[in-house]
């Protein structure tokens, strides 16, 4: 509703104006584009994808790096096999909270899989949504997916949880958060690649 109520602003401040330009058309041809379902999400994964060509997160300074208190994470694959995985006990865990409705998580999962591909048997990959898994499994297949996309079987440890998504985790083998990423970024940047070396070969 506020993006119509912005489109009918903005046509009566150019009639008040007088005045249309190309860009004023252009604007109210992107407005209208974002009212419409079947163009608002990709626009929106493109403007994410944007964002993660030029963004890619870096560690936090080892101050302002969380303990996790060591736990297993209860989990379900999309078949409804249990996946239990252990956290902070000896291998690096990535982590992503995410959706196949969310623009910024579409925009962002090539990068993560890219990822996966060459770290995928040295690190615990875990892509967590509370969606319908033929949902999720529908989504995988359609965009050729081969990323481990888990459902929750359990709540979402406190100092994991935040309300939007995608957020994204790398944790270290004894449990501190050593990056944590809210909205699209690249993942297979040399700077989160580097990252990932250091901490595998931590002892």
């Amino acid at each position: 509703m506020r993006v119509y109520d912005s489109c009918i602003h903005a046509l009566f401040f150019m009639k008040k104006q007088k005045k249309f330009t190309w860009q004023n058309v252009l604007f109210i041809v992107v407005i209208l584009l974002l009212l419409i379902p079947q163009t608002r999400t990709p626009i929106q994964v493109a403007l994410n994808k944007v964002k993660v060509a030029i963004f890619s997160p870096s560690a936090f300074a080892k101050v302002d790096q969380q303990q996790l208190k060591p736990f297993t994470y209860s989990l379900t694959s999309l078949d409804g096999a249990p996946k239990e995985v252990s956290i902070g006990t000896g291998k690096v865990t990535f982590i992503s909270y995410w959706a196949t409705w969310c623009p910024p998580c579409i925009a962002e999962l090539p990068s993560i899989e890219a990822l996966y591909e060459d770290y995928g048997d040295k690190v615990e990959f875990l892509l967590i949504t509370n969606e319908n898994p033929e949902v999720v499994a529908r989504f995988m297949a359609k965009k050729d997916h081969k990323l481990p996309a888990v459902l929750p079987a359990m709540e979402t440890p406190k100092q994991l949880f935040e309300r939007s998504i995608p957020t994204t985790y790398i944790i270290d083998k004894t449990g501190h958060i050593i990056i944590k990423e809210k909205g699209a970024s690249n993942w297979n940047s040399d700077a989160v690649r580097t990252t990932l070396d250091e901490l595998i070969a931590e002892d």
